[in-house]
């Protein structure tokens, strides 16, 4: 198959590239490295059946003119860092870049897929999430310029499926990291995996209750191929469900990184509408995909660290 990755430079993005050439795939990447950057496809640059276009996907994507069989959009900021910087990209990639990748999709007769996320059910007061829980989100807060536009985007996407019959699917990402995670985004795993290499202690903002579902890339990455060969239309959580307090995920990255400087806490800094808790409902992953997570806690940390050890960026 041709496949097109929006965001392909991404985080996840970049792994998805990976996955579909090594599957035997064509793989076209498109990213304006607003948040991204080409150094996490520098490996993949000279491969024969691989192309990369830089480009803004809020833009047409007219220079787009192969035949293409699927779509996947994950072009988004996505850490709280960039989008309270880019608020209004934010919303313009979840509004304009979705509408013109559903176009591309419809265009060339392709499958589309949309990266949602499980900011989309806000700070839920159902625990655990869901498919069909339809949140608690505050539409005017300084979080809504993520959470709303990738509301609206999930509404974008099956208004084109009811429209025009366009062969969509939806995944909602629940807290995934991994190797190519930038150390400076603001999310906890990159923030505690820096302060450990660096023998710092690991700074935990309030009392460290606040819980989190944390998913290795790899399981993802399984999670969102699967969904995309799939006749579903319907949202499919991704995520592992395996729950940890902020303060039991610091014990572990220090103890796996022999890091003997502890941990400092500081004031409740975050955000207001951050969620307390976050923790995915996977039965339709599980019998509609036959997936779910197979990468514990104490593995993805340690391939993550391991990818991160030696790094000239991680003062």
């Amino acid at each position: 198959m041709r496949i097109l990755i929006a965001g392909g430079a991404g985080f996840i993005g970049s792994h998805l590239c990976e996955r579909y050439l090594k599957d035997g795939h064509e793989v076209i990447a498109v990213d304006n490295f607003v948040t991204s950057t080409p150094a996490n496809l520098a490996h993949l640059t000279q491969h024969p059946r691989f192309t990369l276009i830089e480009a803004d996907i809020t833009e047409p994507l007219s220079q787009i003119t192969q035949p293409l069989d699927v779509v996947l959009n994950f072009a988004s900021p996505a850490s709280p860092i960039d989008y309270l910087e880019l608020p209004l990209e934010t919303l313009k990639v979840g509004s304009y870049g979705t509408h013109n990748t559903l176009d591309l999709a419809r265009r060339t007769n392709a499958v589309y897929l949309l990266a949602s996320t499980s900011e989309v059910y806000g700070d839920p007061l159902q625990h655990p999430q869901p498919e069909t829980y339809f949140g608690n989100v505050n539409p005017i807060g300084v979080r809504s310029v993520y959470d709303e536009a990738k509301r609206y985007a999930e509404a974008a996407v099956m208004a084109y499926h009811r429209t025009y019959g366009l062969r969509t699917r939806i995944v909602r990402i629940f807290n995934t990291y991994g190797p190519r995670m930038r150390l400076n985004d603001g999310r906890v795993v990159p923030n505690f995996v820096r302060q450990a290499l660096n023998h710092e202690p690991l700074t935990i903002y309030g009392d460290g209750q606040q819980t989190r579902s944390f998913q290795y890339v790899d399981d993802l990455v399984e999670g969102v191929v699967r969904l995309a060969s799939t006749d579903h239309v319907q949202p499919v959580n991704i995520g592992n469900p395996s729950e940890f307090t902020i303060l039991q995920f610091a014990h572990i990255v220090n103890q796996l990184t022999d890091n003997p400087a502890g941990i400092v806490y500081k004031p409740d800094l975050r955000i207001s509408d951050d969620p307390q808790t976050r923790r995915p409902d996977i039965s339709r992953a599980h019998d509609l995909l036959g997936w779910q997570p197979r990468i514990d806690i104490i593995e993805g940390l340690t391939r993550t660290i391991a990818h991160y050890e030696g790094r000239d960026d991680l003062a």
